[in-house]
C-alpha cells in the first residue's frame, strides 16, 4: 500500500483531534467537529473533505444499489431468490422495492455530508486560511456532492435539490426538481470543482482533471435529454471540450494492464479519477462488501466466510466478448476452469468451478496482505469514474449526431481503450460500437445502466430495444461451452416484462412520498 493513500478511517470512528495525525486517512467524525474545535486550519479542512469519500455514507449506496442497478436492471446480472433485485430484472419494480429505496437513502446521506463540509467552511472556517484552500476543500465536496446527485438525476429524472440541511428543520416538505434543472445544479458544482481543485494532488483525492472529465460526461448526458433523434449540439461540444481537455492535457494515461487494475496494489492508480476510499476491518456498515457479496467460493474470502455469489452473469453478456477479447473477459467474469493464481496463493491459485463474477473479488486476507481484511470490508478502492472512461465519453461526444465517424481524435481515445484489451483497432465508430465497448469495458462498476438511460433521453425506440432484445437468462460453461438456463428452473430469470420509455425512470420510495406527500406531484424549476 503506498504511503499517501493510506485508507480511510471512516464515519463512525471517533478520532481525537489533538493526537490526529493530519493525513487523507485519519480523519474525525463530521459528528464531532464544531466551530470552537474544527475548521481552525488547512489540515483540518483536509481532514473533513477526506470523510467524504467512503464509510457509512457512501456505504448504503454502495453496498445494495450500485451494482444492481448499474447491472442488474440493465440485463448484465442477475440472482434469483432476490426478490428486490429480481423486480430490476424483470422491471417489475414496486415503490417497497428495497434496493431503490436504499439508492435513494443512500445518495441524499452522501449529499447530506457533503452540505455539512460546505457550510461549515463557509461560515466556520478561521480567516487565517486561504481563499485557496477554503475553495478547494469546497471544491472537493461540491464535486462529490455533484456525482451523488447525477446519479439521482439518471435513476430518478426528477428529484428535490437539497443544499442547506437547516432548511429542512423549516420546511421538510419538498418538491421535485426538474431534471434538466437538476443536471445543471450538477455542471455548476463541477464547474465550481474545476475551477478551484488542483491539477495535482495525493494519490486518493480529486483534481481539477477528475471534475473536468465528469463534467464531460454530465454534459453528454444533457445533451440527449428531451431531444428527438438529435443531441443538442452546444451541449455535445461542451461534452467534447472537457473531456477532450482531460485525454490530451492532463498527462494521465491508462493504467498499461486492465487485468491488474482492480487489485488493491493498485488502488488510486492515475487512472482512477474518483474512487471510493474503503479500508480493512471496519465492521459492518462502514466498509466495501462486494468481495463476500460476490465470490463464489469462501476459500478466496476474508476469513472464509460469505462468498454468496449474489449477483450471476447473464448470457447476453458474456456474448458481448469477442474470441480476442480474453484479458477483460478473465478480469470481469469467471468461466468454469479459469485459474487464478493471486486469488488463495497460499493453496496454489483458485480455479473456478461455475460461472461468476471476477471482478471485485480480490482474494482472501492473505492474499492482500491484510490481517483485518474480513467479509464487510474489502480494502478495494473501487472507481467511480475512469480515465477509459473519459476516453469513450470523449470519443461519443465526437461522434455525436452522425452516424458513423472515423474522426482521428475519437479513433485515437477509443482504441487506446481496446489496444490496452488487447483486441483490435476498430475501423470506424458509431452509437452501436460505442455502446458495447462502455458496456464490456467498464461491466460491472455501476455503470450500464447510465449509458442505457442517456440514450433513452434522444433516441428511446433503440434503448427499448437493447432492452428487450437482450438474452436475460444466466448460463453454465463447460469445455468451451456455454449452455443457456431455461427461465424459472434453478433460480434463473422468470418472465420478463417488455420495456417502455417508463422503465427508465425509477419509482420514488414509497416511504420518502409518505413522508413527503409534495414528491408526488409534478416537479417545479429550480432555476
Amino acid at each position: 500500500m503506498k504511503p499517501n493513500i493510506k485508507i480511510l478511517i471512516f464515519l463512525v470512528l471517533a478520532v481525537a483531534i489533538a493526537g490526529c495525525k493530519k493525513s487523507f486517512l485519519d480523519r474525525p467524525s463530521n459528528s464531532q467537529i464544531s466551530s470552537d474545535n474544527f475548521y481552525k486550519s488547512t489540515s483540518d479542512l483536509r481532514l473533513a473533505t477526506a470523510s467524504l469519500y467512503g464509510g457509512s455514507d457512501w456505504w448504503q449506496f454502495h453496498s445494495a444499489a450500485l451494482l444492481p442497478l448499474g447491472d442488474a436492471l440493465s440485463g448484465n446480472g442477475y440472482k434469483g431468490y432476490y426478490a428486490d433485485l429480481d423486480q430490476l430484472f424483470t422491471r417489475t419494480i414496486t415503490p417497497q422495492n428495497g434496493i431503490v429505496s436504499s439508492a435513494w437513502t443512500g445518495l441524499y446521506n452522501v449529499i447530506a455530508q457533503c452540505n455539512t463540509v460546505i457550510n461549515a467552511i463557509q461560515s466556520q472556517a478561521s480567516s487565517s486560511i486561504s481563499v485557496k484552500d477554503k475553495n478547494a476543500a469546497i471544491a472537493e465536496a461540491k464535486f462529490i456532492r455533484a456525482v451523488a446527485y447525477y446519479h439521482l438525476a439518471v435513476y430518478w429524472g426528477a428529484v428535490p435539490i437539497i443544499e442547506d440541511n437547516s432548511k429542512l428543520i423549516q420546511n421538510p416538505l419538498l418538491n421535485r426538481i426538474i431534471a434538466a434543472d437538476v443536471y445543471k445544479f450538477v455542471t455548476k458544482d463541477l464547474t465550481y470543482a474545476a475551477q478551484n481543485l488542483p491539477n495535482t494532488d495525493v494519490a486518493g483525492r480529486v483534481t481539477t482533471w477528475s471534475a473536468q472529465g465528469m463534467l464531460g460526461k454530465v454534459y453528454l448526458t444533457m445533451a440527449g435529454l428531451g431531444q428527438n433523434g438529435t443531441r443538442d449540439q452546444a451541449l455535445l461540444d461542451s461534452a467534447k471540450k472537457y473531456a477532450g481537455n482531460v485525454c490530451k492535457n492532463s498527462g494521465i494515461a491508462l493504467f498499461p494492464s486492465y487485468y491488474d487494475l482492480f487489485k488493491v496494489q493498485n488502488n488510486d492508480n492515475p487512472e482512477s479519477l474518483f474512487a471510493l476510499q474503503w479500508a480493512a476491518g471496519v465492521g459492518y456498515g462502514n466498509g466495501n462488501t462486494w468481495a463476500a457479496l460476490l465470490a463464489p467460493s469462501t476459500s478466496i474470502t476474508a476469513t472464509k466466510s460469505g462468498a454468496w455469489s449474489t449477483i450471476a452473469i447473464t448470457y447476453d453478456f458474456y456474448l458481448q466478448y469477442t474470441p480476442k477479447d480474453t484479458v477483460r473477459r478473465k478480469a470481469t467474469i469467471m468461466l468454469t476452469g479459469d485459474h487464478y493464481p493471486e486469488l488463495d496463493a497460499a493453496d496454489g491459485g483458485y480455479t473456478a468451478t461455475g460461472v461468476s463474477l471476477k471482478k471485485h473479488i480480490i482474494g482472501n486476507e492473505k492474499d492482500n496482505n491484510s490481517p483485518t481484511m474480513d467479509i464487510w470490508s474489502s480494502p478495494e478502492h473501487n472507481a467511480m469514474l475512469r480515465l477509459a472512461d473519459v476516453y469513450l465519453v470523449y470519443a461519443e461526444a465526437i461522434l455525436g449526431n452522425n452516424t458513423t465517424t472515423t474522426d482521428a481524435d475519437a479513433m485515437k481515445y477509443f482504441n487506446a481503450v481496446r489496444t490496452r484489451a488487447g483486441v483490435d483497432p476498430a475501423p470506424m465508430l458509431s452509437i452501436d460500437t460505442v455502446l458495447r465497448e462502455r458496456r464490456i469495458e467498464l461491466g460491472f462498476e455501476g455503470q450500464y445502466w447510465i449509458d442505457l438511460v442517456r440514450l433513452s433521453y434522444y433516441n428511446p425506440t433503440k434503448a427499448i430495444n437493447i432492452l428487450n432484445n437482450q438474452q436475460r437468462v444466466t448460463f453454465s460453461y463447460s469445455k468451451g461451452v456455454a449452455t443457456t438456463t431455461p427461465k424459472g428452473t434453478d433460480g434463473g430469470p422468470q418472465n420478463v416484462v417488455p420495456a417502455t420509455i417508463s422503465s427508465f425512470t425509477l419509482p420514488i420510495p414509497a416511504s420518502e412520498v409518505s413522508s413527503d406527500p409534495k414528491l408526488a406531484q409534478p416537479a417545479v424549476p429550480y432555476y
